[in-house]
C-alpha cells in the first residue's frame, strides 16, 4: 500500500467539520478498478450525523445517541424522506473506459468535470476484458452476456483484432498529433475502449440512487466494478446510511398490487403476528388469475428467492498515491515516454 499524501503541506488544520476515520483513512488514496481504471474519494462533506442534523434541524453536534441517529436515518430510508441526506456529499476522482463513462453519465444529478481531449493528449490506454468476462450475447436479453465463458479460441481471435485496431489507432493518433494536427481532430477515431477520467461530485441521496442501480446483478459488469468500489467508500464516510441502503434498497424491493394480493393469499397478518395460511399455495395458474404475466411471475419469484448480502469493502493494500496514477497516465500519452497500453 502507497500512503495517500495529505491534501495540504504543514501542519494540519483544527476543524468542526463532521468527519470519519475511516474515509479519512483512504481519503485521496486511488484505488485500482479493470485493468487501467480508478476511483478515488478526493473530498466529502458531512456524515450520518449531519443527516440528522438536517432532518430534525434544531439538534448540534454531539446532543444525540448513536442508536438514536440509527433509527431516524433508517426511518428516512425506509419510507424515501431523502431530502436530508442530499445535504452530505462526496467528490471522486474516476477513470474508466468511455463505454462505461457514457453509462455512467445517465445519471444527470451529479456535477462532472471530464479531461478534455481538445486540450490535452489522451493518454492511449485501452480495456481489454479478461477471459473470465467474455462472453456471447444473451439469448433473452438486448443488452446482456449470456451465462458461461465463450470458446477459448473466440476470445483468443477477438483479442487479436482488437489489439490490431488498437495498434493502427494509436499509431494514426501519435502520427497527427506529430503532425500538430488539432487534437479536438486527432482524437476522433479514438475506440470506446479507451479510457477517459473526471472529477464526479454527488450527494449521497443520488449517490445511493446510483448505486442501486449500477451494483445490480442487471448492470454491465465493468461499471458493477466501479459501483462496488464507491459503496465501500460510502460505507466509510456514512456507514449509518449505508447500512439502511442496503437493507432497504438492494436486499429490499418494491412489490405491486398483484404481488400483494398473491402474498395475502399465503400469509394472514393481525395484530398477533403473522402466519401462514393452511395448505395455501399459488400456481403459476392462480398467479396468472391475480393479473400477473408471466415476466411478472418470474420477478415475483426472483424477489422471495434467497440472496447473498453484499458487504462491499475496500482492499487497503492496493491503494495507491495520486503521484503514482498520473505517473501511469502519462506514461501511455504519446510522446511523453509512452504510447499504447492494452492487455
Amino acid at each position: 500500500m502507497e500512503e495517500a499524501p495529505t491534501a495540504f503541506e504543514g501542519s494540519p488544520t483544527p476543524t468542526r467539520r463532521p468527519t470519519s476515520a475511516a474515509a479519512e483513512e483512504i481519503l485521496g488514496g486511488y484505488f485500482p478498478v479493470l485493468d487501467h481504471g480508478f476511483v478515488a474519494l478526493v473530498d466529502y462533506m458531512g456524515d450520518d450525523a449531519s443527516v440528522e442534523r438536517a432532518a430534525r434541524v434544531s439538534y448540534g453536534y454531539g446532543t444525540r445517541k448513536v442508536s438514536m441517529t440509527r433509527g431516524l436515518l433508517r426511518y428516512l430510508r425506509r419510507h424515501l424522506h431523502t431530502t436530508p441526506s442530499e445535504m452530505v456529499e462526496l467528490c471522486f476522482h474516476c477513470s474508466m473506459p468511455i463505454f462505461v463513462a457514457r453509462q455512467w453519465v445517465r445519471h444527470r444529478t451529479a456535477s462532472v468535470n471530464e479531461y478534455s481531449g481538445r486540450y490535452s493528449l489522451m493518454p492511449l490506454l485501452f480495456y481489454n476484458p479478461r477471459r473470465e468476462h467474455f462472453a456471447l450475447q444473451s439469448g433473452s436479453s438486448n443488452q446482456g452476456r449470456a451465462t458461461g465463458d465463450a470458446d477459448a479460441e473466440l476470445y483468443a481471435e477477438a483479442v487479436r483484432r482488437w489489439e490490431a485496431v488498437r495498434s493502427q489507432v494509436a499509431a494514426d493518433y501519435g502520427w497527427l498529433a506529430g503532425e500538430n494536427v488539432a487534437r479536438e481532430l486527432a482524437r476522433i477515431d479514438l475506440p470506446l475502449s479507451t479510457y477517459t477520467q473526471w472529477y464526479w461530485k454527488i450527494d449521497l441521496h443520488n449517490l445511493l440512487h446510483f448505486l442501486t442501480l449500477r451494483v445490480d446483478e442487471h448492470a454491465q459488469w465493468e461499471i458493477q466494478e466501479y459501483g462496488r468500489v464507491i459503496a465501500a467508500m460510502v460505507k466509510r464516510v456514512a456507514p449509518i446510511s449505508y447500512e439502511a441502503w442496503i437493507d432497504y434498497q438492494v436486499m429490499g424491493d418494491r412489490l405491486s398490487r398483484g404481488e400483494l394480493r398473491a402474498l395475502a393469499r399465503l400469509v394472514a397478518a393481525d395484530e398477533g403476528g403473522v402466519a401462514a395460511r393452511p395448505d395455501a399455495s399459488l400456481s403459476d395458474g392462480d398467479l396468472g388469475g391475480l393479473g400477473l404475466s408471466k415476466r411478472e411471475i418470474r420477478e415475483l419469484k426472483a424477489k422471495l428467492a434467497p440472496r447473498d448480502v453484499p458487504d462491499f469493502e475496500l482492499d487497503v493494500s492496493q491503494m495507491r498515491s495520486p503521484e503514482r496514477a498520473a505517473e501511469d497516465a502519462l506514461a501511455a500519452v504519446p510522446g511523453a515516454g509512452g504510447g499504447q497500453s492494452g492487455p
